[in-house]
């Protein structure tokens, strides 16, 4: 088994270290989590570049910061049946494949990813990320091994 090709869409199994966690001084995130890719920059010789977008079950406190994934989504991907939102207001960035990726089947690296969001979401999302980092900025942590 290999690791899947990251792509703008994905949604990955990843061990996600929030901008306040790395304010602290942590290294590592708490817990795994659903991300979302929706950055790959391709590098001569090296490896891609990804960025990720956090998934969470806290409801955003402003609808501009998150993007709900809808139920019929989140079952396709095989995700839990709460709602569930991409966070818009920070970002994770590393080198594919990272350590901080994690299989739900140990030893098969191709179950980091859950699948593919849909077209139509993904443009909303891009849409909304690029609305709300103009207005706002953006907190993207850099993670390294």
């Amino acid at each position: 088994m290999s690791w899947p090709v990251p792509q703008q869409g994905l949604v990955i199994r990843y061990s996600y270290l929030w901008e306040r966690e790395a304010r602290e001084g942590r290294e590592e995130g708490v817990k795994d989590r659903p991300g979302a890719i929706v950055l790959v920059l391709l590098r001569d010789g090296d490896a891609p570049i990804v960025r990720v977008l956090p998934v969470t079950h806290s409801a955003p406190a402003d609808a501009a910061d998150a993007l709900e994934i809808p139920l019929p989504t989140k079952q396709r991907l095989g995700l839990d049946s709460s709602r569930s939102w991409v966070v818009l207001t920070e970002a994770n960035d590393f080198v594919w494949p990272g350590p901080d990726l994690r299989a739900a089947i140990s030893g098969d690296l191709s179950s980091v990813a859950y699948g593919m969001l849909p077209p139509g979401f993904i443009k909303t999302l891009r849409e909304r990320l690029t609305d709300r980092w103009r207005k706002a900025g953006s907190k993207a942590v850099s993670r390294t091994e």
